[in-house]
């Protein structure tokens, strides 16, 4: 069971787009209408948006904040006073996720977009890390690196399945206001 638990909070960012991919099956499951497409887009992109960056950030602020010196071995870093930095970034990355949850596609899409070029840039540092000293600590060459590149294309892949889900409604909109 402990190696459970370490396994699943060291590869925190696959356990939460797991968890999040569950609870919208279970949100889905649970529709009157059941699987249509705009259920499914809804549900995938509230609980990505929820789990991987509001829960997320969350568990990334306390692990940087209070188990810096923890989190800086897994990586293969000395401990540093940017840990706290990157603490803060992501206590304020996760407010906008808890915020985008149930709020309108362009909250959501900013939810996502900052995320999107901290991983980037993250996945770049790994890999140039990587290159430059060999690093291959887990928390710099394990499933970390592939999440960082990864999580933003599923972010912006469950964005986009929303937006076309809710064309015909945008259509029918955009046809009253022209003939108004």
């Amino acid at each position: 069971m402990d190696t459970l638990i370490t396994t699943l909070l060291s590869n925190d960012t696959v356990t939460l787009l797991v968890a999040g991919v569950l609870a919208a099956g279970i949100a889905i499951a649970l529709k009157p209408d059941g699987p249509t497409l705009a259920n499914v887009a809804e549900a995938l992109l509230a609980y990505f948006v929820l789990f991987t960056i509001g829960i997320g950030y969350l568990y990334n602020f306390v692990v940087h904040a209070f188990y810096g010196e923890m989190v800086a071995r897994f990586i293969g870093w000395a401990d540093s006073p940017f840990q706290l930095e990157v603490a803060f970034a992501s206590l304020g990355f996760s407010a906008v996720g808890f915020f985008a949850f149930k709020n309108t596609l362009a909250v959501r899409c900013a939810a996502i977009l900052g995320p999107a070029f901290f991983l980037w840039g993250a996945a770049a540092g790994h890999i140039y890390q990587i290159i430059t000293t060999g690093n291959l600590a887990p928390g710099n060459a394990g499933a970390v690196l592939y999440t960082d590149i990864f999580l933003p294309i599923v972010g912006f892949a469950f964005l986009w399945l929303k937006w076309r889900a809710s064309a015909p409604s945008r259509h029918a909109t955009l046809a009253r206001s022209l003939r108004t």
